[in-house]
């Protein structure tokens, strides 16, 4: 039975975080299927379809067999991601894919308990986001399992790119397309 890391994503824009943490994914797991979301608790900047252009781009250019865009699966709401992947890709053994910075709010998420009834949680360390064993023993004491990933992700993310101009934290293979379609107007 394939292992399935399932990452969601804001991608607004994708960084190399997001490069680093698919590319880590997919030594651990057979499957790593990654797709670009709305997330009810942010703005974006850029609309979900150019979101996901450049996810898509960033996961063609790893020409990884192993990784997976699939657009199709994206959903404001974790749970419906989740029971999509299962009846798509034919399996149980999904692992929810989330940060550390994440972690304090998943449990006030939509359906937090169906959640961690549905997959176990993959919770990869960011630097400068500590894990609080608060929120572990909550996700332990709702019958909730989770990993925690010995691989960590440096402290960059999409609100810092756009705020701080930091190109060369972007993926060169979306460079050219942001540009192309004039997005992120700051990052020029």
């Amino acid at each position: 039975m394939k292992k399935i890391a399932l990452f969601g994503t804001s991608a607004d824009p994708p960084t190399n975080g997001h490069k680093k943490i698919i590319e880590e994914l997919s030594k651990i797991f057979s499957l790593v299927i990654s797709y670009a979301s709305d997330n009810p608790s942010k703005e974006h900047q850029e609309s979900l379809t150019f979101r996901s252009l450049l996810l898509k781009s960033l996961i063609e250019d790893l020409k990884n067999p192993n990784v997976s865009f699939d657009q199709e699966l994206s959903s404001p709401w974790a749970i419906k991601t989740i029971k999509k992947c299962k009846l798509k890709y034919n399996t149980e053994n999904i692992k929810f894919v989330i940060g550390s910075d994440l972690i304090e709010q998943i449990i006030s998420w939509k359906n937090f308990n169906e959640i961690i009834k549905e997959c176990d949680l993959f919770i990869i360390p960011r630097e400068g986001y500590l894990i609080n064993p608060r929120i572990l023993k909550k996700i332990e004491e709702n019958k909730g399992r989770y990993i925690i990933s010995s691989f960590k992700v440096p402290n960059i993310s999409s609100s810092m790119i756009r705020e701080n101009n930091l190109q060369l934290e972007l993926p060169k293979s979306i460079v050219e397309i942001i540009k192309h379609k004039n997005l992120y107007k700051n990052l020029k």
